[in-house]
C-alpha cells in the first residue's frame, strides 16, 4: 500500500471556507479518480503563526496506481486548488510505503 500525504498550511482567515471546499469538492474529486481506497483529513497542531495546517492522506493500493493518478489526474486537480487559493497556502507532498498496519479492534 502507498500513502500519499498532502500537507497544506492555509491562511487562517479563509481556513473554514477552504476546509469546506476540500470536504465537498476537492477530496471527493480525488477519490472519484478511482485511484485511492480511502482518504482522511487531519488538523496538524502546533502550526506557525498566520496559518492553519492540515494533512490529507490518501491510501492507494500500489505505486503504479499512484503514478497513474499523478500522470492523469493530479495536474488538473492541483491547478484548480492553486488557482482558487493562490497566495493563501503552502503545500508539500510526501509519498510513503505502508510496511505494516496495527489496529485495536475492540
Amino acid at each position: 500500500m502507498i500513502l500519499y500525504n498532502v500537507t497544506v498550511s492555509i491562511d487562517e482567515n479563509i481556513h473554514e471556507e477552504w476546509l469546506e471546499w476540500m470536504k465537498t469538492k476537492h477530496i471527493p474529486d480525488v477519490m472519484n479518480t478511482g485511484c485511492f481506497i480511502e482518504s482522511r483529513i487531519s488538523r496538524v497542531h502546533g502550526e506557525e503563526d498566520g496559518g492553519m495546517t492540515f494533512a490529507i492522506g490518501y491510501l492507494c493500493p500500489d505505486k503504479e496506481t499512484y503514478e497513474r493518478y499523478q500522470a492523469e489526474f493530479a495536474p488538473e486537480l492541483q491547478r484548480e486548488h492553486g488557482e482558487r487559493y493562490a497566495g493563501k497556502f503552502a503545500a508539500f507532498r510526501t509519498l510513503l510505503t505502508v510496511l505494516d498496519e496495527f489496529r485495536n479492534d475492540r
